[in-house]
């Protein structure tokens, strides 16, 4: 079985990077999903692949899968650049404007 380590994206509704510090290592599902007859539920039987780490770099999280004997592989993050207007959001307030801000 083999553990994959990764940083986190931002998700599609933040344009902070709350939350994408941190490094997880995610268990691959052992089995596939079955549909329940009853419900028509999406279920599986495999409990491990619940399981997320989270560590707060990247050493700790393969010194941790070292420890536990796990095969592993690392994905490395994507960086973007910080997404910083000039003024920001307070600048649709602002005295000081050029032409008045209108919807």
């Amino acid at each position: 079985m083999r553990v994959r380590i990764y940083q986190p994206a931002r998700s599609a509704m933040q344009s902070g990077t709350a939350r994408t510090k941190s490094w997880v290592l995610d268990f691959p599902p052992a089995d596939q999903r079955g549909i329940d007859p009853l419900m028509g539920w999406t279920s599986s039987d495999d409990t491990q692949s619940q399981v997320r780490l989270h560590f707060d770099s990247r050493e700790e999280a393969e010194s941790y899968a070292r420890d536990k004997g796990l095969d592993y592989i690392v994905q490395e993050p994507k960086k973007r650049a910080a997404n910083i207007r000039p003024r920001g959001y307070g600048e649709n307030f602002a005295t000081d404007r050029r032409v008045p801000w209108t919807h």
